[in-house]
């Protein structure tokens, strides 16, 4: 891994209390924990991210098929060829 910046958080007295315990039962420290599950947050998010811009898109298909559908069944078409 590499060098990174530090920053700073503040823990509520019990995140903190409950961090430091789940820390010393896993023999991690306190900043792999907390990099770990913001980096879990950090991709479910984008993931729940690009879901929802699927899902967009595939409403906005399925409404333009259906405005397509609307067009050829209201449009007259026997003057062509």
């Amino acid at each position: 891994m590499s060098q990174g910046v530090t920053t700073s958080i503040r823990l509520s007295n019990e995140l903190r209390s409950h961090l430091e315990k789940v820390a010393q039962s896993v023999h991690r420290g306190k900043n792999w924990i907390i990099t770990k599950a913001l980096e879990e947050y950090l991709d479910k998010i984008e993931k729940n991210s690009l879901l929802e811009e699927a899902r967009r898109q595939s409403l906005l298909a399925s409404q333009s098929d259906q405005k397509m559908d609307d067009w050829e069944q209201n449009t007259d078409t026997s003057g062509w060829i």
